[in-house]
């Protein structure tokens, strides 16, 4: 994939201390998300920030913790991933994400193995 290939959605970016807020759990427990890949998170501009739309009815996407690992088997970095996520894929017709938010795991999880 290149860069500038296809837009990204629009994405607004949470700091830990916003993601303490918007998941109502305390630091510790939101290190231990992004630790355990429930999130992840980018240092691209200062510290580290989470893409808001990760997050659906105040937790993380379920569906997007295993769709990580597969991205990580891939070969992808935490921020290409994000980038994944968030780029409309040709395939899917939308950004991974949305079809992860609209409960298609299946079709986004083999979408992401094909490109590894």
């Amino acid at each position: 994939m290149t860069p500038d290939a296809t837009p990204q959605i629009e994405a607004e970016w949470l700091t830990l201390a916003d993601l303490t807020e918007v998941l109502g759990e305390p630091l510790g427990r939101v290190r231990r998300l992004l630790d355990e890949l429930h999130l992840v998170g980018s240092r691209r501009h200062g510290g580290l920030k989470v893409p808001a739309v990760f997050i659906q009815d105040g937790e993380p996407i379920g569906s997007l913790r295993g769709t990580l690992f597969v991205l990580h088997d891939a070969g992808f970095t935490d921020d290409e991933a994000i980038d994944w996520l968030l780029t409309s894929e040709e395939s899917i017709g939308i950004p991974p994400i949305e079809a992860l938010r609209a409960g298609r795991k299946s079709e986004v999880r083999r979408v992401a193995q094909s490109i590894g």
